[in-house]
């Protein structure tokens, strides 16, 4: 929790994750008031000016400035590490927010970075474009290859950064070994684990040393706000990540901290669901004609079925289709669906399904785009909790189409 100790009631660890995620972290006001307060302030008063001095050099616990912390998003940083199992976490603006200050937080000029080529497009543009910039390599590589990571690291390697599984292609990566190559480097391992949420997968547990997740995925879980959070040691969030945090801004807002807060009140109940539907549309679409391949981690035809059974405690909410017929075919599809929609968002209440070549991925060229294993066929479904026949009945009318 950030900057303060007043008033939490927090729930005991021994506590399951569900119901951690319905208490955990809670600070009541003198109201006494049953759902966490919403503090909607930028400042905080001090009784002097004396106290003032007292909480700017650390020497009195209390809120300085919401840009440092606030009530309400300390709230949603304890609960979010509840549920991690992390000692300490910091809330940013947005998943992005996040995939940044935590890169920055890890390296300076003059070190290297390796991370895995299959990412999203945006993280991808943060290490192989952005971190270049002041002076820090970065090597890629094929994430599933573990000689490739080790080939790939040198003696000022500080960090290694990979998601599993992979956006969109739903690749899975050997976080255990992974951080093996990374510590013996003396390199920190950065890992996104939006695709598995924390419910079905423990990076720090595994031996990640940063988990990262965008809230506004399945935590916020009903697409109306951004947010993120970086999860660590109590060490790398005060001493790597805090001053870069407060004097750079990535801040999350204190009305955006407060709706995650409701969404962790129902995210076990909705990730459970969303992959028992997902699971059985796999099984389902795989006999389809005009589907050349399903990509599901809970399949045992996935390239990496024993490692998932190994690291994951589920599958995935999330599909990858490859379509027979190219782009032309996927748009087809994507236009013929009535229930599910098209948005470049996941995790949310609504089925949702993007061709990632022209949208999350559309800023990378062909080589790029192969190293990720994204063809123009390929197609990304996020799935929500509608009922699961009606999911099924609107893919078979719309493949008709195709």
């Amino acid at each position: 929790m950030s900057e303060i100790d007043n008033k939490k009631t927090s729930a005991p660890s021994p506590l399951r994750p569900a119901t951690q995620m319905v208490h955990g972290g809670v600070m009541r006001s003198q109201w006494g008031e049953t759902s966490e307060a919403l503090f909607m302030t930028q400042g905080y008063v001090y009784e002097s000016a004396e106290a003032a001095e007292r909480r700017f050099v650390g020497d009195e616990p209390g809120f300085i400035y919401s840009r440092y912390a606030n009530p309400t998003v300390s709230m949603f940083e304890e609960r979010m590490a509840l549920l991690e199992g992390a000692e300490a976490a910091r809330g940013t603006a947005s998943g992005m927010a996040a995939v940044t200050a935590a890169m920055l937080s890890c390296v300076k000029a003059g070190d290297h970075v390796v991370a895995a080529s299959a990412l999203f497009g945006s993280c991808l543009y943060v290490v192989s474009e952005l971190l270049p910039r002041f002076g820090v390599d970065c090597t890629l590589v094929d994430g599933t290859d573990l000689q490739q990571w080790k080939s790939a690291m040198r003696p000022n390697t500080r960090a290694c950064f990979l998601e599993s599984p992979t956006n969109p292609t739903l690749s899975v990566i050997d976080i255990a070994a992974v951080a093996d190559i990374a510590h013996e480097a003396g390199a920190k391992l950065v890992v996104d684990n939006v695709f598995a949420t924390a419910l079905w997968q423990s990076p720090l547990a595994l031996g990640a040393d940063v988990v990262i997740y965008s809230a506004t995925k399945h935590i916020d879980g009903q697409g109306r706000c951004l947010g993120g959070v970086i999860l660590s040691t109590e060490q790398f969030i005060e001493e790597d990540l805090k001053d870069l945090h407060r004097h750079t801004g990535p801040s999350l807002s204190p009305f955006n901290a407060w709706i995650m807060l409701k969404g962790l009140e129902t995210f076990p109940l909705r990730v459970q669901q969303q992959t028992r539907s997902a699971g059985v549309l796999a099984d389902r679409l795989s006999d389809h004609k005009a589907i050349e391949r399903v990509i599901y981690p809970g399949k045992a035809d996935h390239p990496q079925a024993e490692l998932i059974a190994r690291q994951m405690k589920g599958g995935s909410t999330m599909l990858a289709l490859e379509i027979a017929g190219g782009k032309a075919a996927a748009f087809r599809l994507e236009n013929a669906l009535k229930v599910i929609q098209i948005s470049n968002n996941l995790g949310d209440a609504k089925s949702l399904i993007t061709h990632p070549a022209t949208t999350t991925h559309q800023r990378l060229d062909d080589d790029q785009l192969a190293a990720a294993g994204i063809k123009q066929g390929t197609l990304r479904v996020s799935i929500g909790l509608e009922d699961v026949d009606d999911l099924w009945e609107d893919f078979e009318q719309a493949l008709a189409a195709v």
